[in-house]
């Protein structure tokens, strides 16, 4: 069996390692979601993972309501993204950007007052984070089926504006219940259309999506992001398998590079599911490589990969406070913690001034 420490092919990338620095929030983009030069530095530290995944990045203004949060869906987000990339590829890395569009995570605020939109009329529970502070979600219209050609437009111009700026290939974020995610699961998806009811239905989005973007960026630079099984953001589903294998077989044929399931179990730190983890069915018909994420560390992500459920782990939190994860693993070192204080500040504080082994020697 491979070790963590083992080249992995995915799709056109040849990842050096198999491990994966999993999408992560910081925040660091100014209020008009452009990147800024410190997060050139910031992934540049990280390039020593197998492949880097960018911070979920909006594909559209409709798409993105998060403070600070990058975007692509301009020429300057792009160019400013450019600086980003070539850091990471100079630093010997290889980096895919993820794009996100929220559905009815978008609080109006983001949106000149205008509702935020999604499979069907629903509300997310809780408050979402905005400039002004956290503030209660609004209900969500659903989105019609003449919207969906411009969607898939938003998509295919982040595509285009991600391989120009530099990014090895893109992941559809279709996890962690935003707007895919609503569409995929029967808690959210009440619709009686193309887009509902049935699995084939609920999954035709996910499908049409993919399929623009891997028309433009190719399919082997093509990956998908999945949380199956649990609640996620009021997102949920009554039987995941029943729609997440068939959605995974469909990529499959479509020829994706990878697909990454972030998957919640009882005792997970940012929620919690006893619904069962669905990796081992999806790896009967996902004969591509498949990657897992959710709050692995060094020896049962050894483990996974053992048993042969997965080909390589994506490690969030632990890429935060540790530039050098892969060596720290490599040497069995001891781990930075990190400090949530500073996730989504503004500054360098928590992003760019951890120590590797090699500072802290110093």
């Amino acid at each position: 069996m491979p070790s963590l420490f083992d080249p992995v092919q995915l799709g056109a990338i040849a990842a050096p390692n198999r491990i994966l620095m999993a999408p992560l929030t910081r925040g660091r983009a100014t209020r008009e979601h452009v990147p800024t030069p410190i997060m050139a530095d910031y992934y540049a530290q990280r390039a020593g993972a197998g492949l880097i995944i960018s911070e979920a990045t909006g594909i559209s203004r409709e798409g993105l309501g998060w403070p600070y949060a990058p975007g692509l869906w301009s020429d300057e987000q792009a160019e400013h993204w450019a600086p980003i990339t070539r850091a990471v590829h100079d630093a010997g890395g290889r980096i895919f950007a993820q794009l996100w569009h929220m559905g009815r995570i978008v609080h109006p605020d983001f949106l000149d007052g205008a509702r935020p939109v999604s499979s069907s009329a629903t509300t997310a529970p809780g408050e979402g984070h905005t400039y002004a502070g956290k503030q209660a979600y609004a209900e969500a219209r659903p989105l019609d089926v003449a919207e969906i050609p411009r969607l898939l437009d938003d998509y295919a111009r982040a595509t285009r504006h991600a391989l120009a700026a530099g990014f090895d290939g893109v992941q559809l974020h279709a996890a962690n219940g935003y707007l895919i995610d609503q569409f995929l699961r029967d808690g959210t998806n009440f619709r009686n259309d193309l887009y509902g009811g049935s699995v084939a239905n609920r999954i035709r989005l996910l499908i049409e999506v993919v399929e623009r973007i891997a028309g433009i960026a190719g399919a082997d630079r093509t990956a998908v992001r999945f949380s199956p099984n649990g609640d996620s953001q009021g997102v949920k589903d009554s039987d995941p398998e029943s729609v997440f294998v068939p959605a995974a077989k469909a990529l499959d044929e479509i020829g994706i590079a990878f697909l990454e399931l972030r998957e919640l179990g009882p005792e997970s730190t940012f929620g919690r599911s006893r619904q069962p983890k669905i990796s081992p069915a999806v790896r009967q018909v996902f004969t591509r490589p498949l990657v897992l994420n959710q709050e692995y560390g060094f020896a049962d992500a050894q483990a996974v990969l053992d048993s042969g459920v997965a080909d390589a782990i994506a490690f969030g939190r632990p890429f935060l406070a540790n530039p050098d994860l892969p060596e720290r693993f490599r040497l069995r070192a001891p781990l930075n913690p990190d400090v949530m204080a500073t996730w989504y500040s503004r500054g360098p504080e928590g992003y760019t001034d951890y120590p590797t082994l090699a500072v802290a020697a110093e």
